[in-house]
């Protein structure tokens, strides 16, 4: 997620295609925080891991 989020972004700066850019700078925050809650061992949607 946070791959896809950033290559999102960078194409999406790169065109000049706003809707890319947000898009991708919003599965990037989403990808960060859910790793950073899963590397702190709490469990999220039920799971220890998202992936």
């Amino acid at each position: 997620m946070i791959v896809l989020g950033v290559i999102l972004l960078v194409i999406g700066l790169l065109a000049g295609i706003s809707l890319l850019t947000t898009i991708g700078g919003i599965l990037a925050v989403v990808g960060v925080l859910l790793w950073v809650l899963g590397a702190t061992g709490r469990k999220v949607g039920g799971r220890a891991h998202y992936f």
